[in-house]
């Protein structure tokens, strides 16, 4: 197998309580690399990434990352090697921002130590390389949703790991912010950085990712590069639209 590929499943089957949402599912993630996974709501997006964190439990097939199973890692080990960032953070106190973004260096820390000076220098160069350094005192909660998935960005960023999991990481952004974050997602595959991410905006797919895979009920309805997988007939099918009004929306999206 390519060295490179630092993540691969084999054959997943994925689900709730033995009811499958999703089977045969071949992936592979190398560093260096973003894919993007497209499809409509409710196809299981969210529950393959959860998966591939040990989140919810498989209900079949292998998960391999750095071509070791997912079963044999611990938790602080899976924080050091994969950042995951969420629709959305909810049920926490009130933390300050600053607080949330050390939470991402919670497996270096340990569970009794307490934040160094040098984690404090990576959370606000985080929260700066982000815009957002002047939110560090505020109370996560009392923030925007935008702000927050910002903050969640930083707080994934501090972890310093290999790879990145993504869950629409620009659905609740303004159109500035948008821009921020797929600028600070290319720049973060050129350090080498593996970046799955789920978007519904398949212009920001054309603009980031190396290449796309489109799923819809759960199954991989395509896969490949980016500039022959994401075609309007494709984008059609998966979505069940009239070709002619998805290259009209293109037309009228993509400058």
């Amino acid at each position: 197998m390519d060295p490179k590929i630092i993540l691969h499943t084999q054959n997943l089957c994925i689900g709730y309580a033995n009811k499958p949402v999703g089977a045969d599912i071949n992936l592979r993630l190398a560093l260096g690399q973003i894919v993007c996974l497209l499809g409509p709501n409710g196809s299981g997006k969210s529950t393959l990434f959860k998966s591939l964190l040990g989140l919810v439990p498989l209900l079949g097939g292998q998960v391999l990352i750095q071509q070791r199973d997912l079963k044999l890692w611990s938790r602080a080990e899976l924080a050091r090697t994969i950042a995951y960032v969420p629709q959305v953070a909810e049920g926490l106190f009130a933390f300050t921002v600053v607080e949330m973004v050390l939470m991402g260096r919670s497996a270096y820390i340990g569970r009794f130590g307490s934040p160094s000076a040098q984690d404090k220098d990576l959370a606000h160069a985080a929260l700066a390389r982000l815009g957002i350094e002047a939110l560090a005192a505020r109370v996560y909660t009392q923030l925007s949703g935008g702000e927050q998935q910002l903050v969640l960005l930083a707080r994934a960023l501090v972890q310093e790991p290999k790879v990145l999991i993504l869950d629409e990481p620009t659905a609740s952004l303004d159109f500035g912010n948008q821009i921020r974050v797929l600028k600070q997602i290319k720049a973060l595959k050129q350090q080498g950085l593996a970046i799955f991410l789920c978007t519904h905006q398949p212009e920001h797919a054309r603009r980031v990712a190396d290449q796309v895979v489109l799923f819809k009920k759960g199954k991989i309805m395509a896969q490949g590069v980016t500039e022959t997988s994401l075609s309007v007939a494709a984008l059609a099918e998966l979505y069940e639209l009239n070709p002619t009004v998805v290259q009209q929306h293109l037309e009228n999206t993509i400058f």
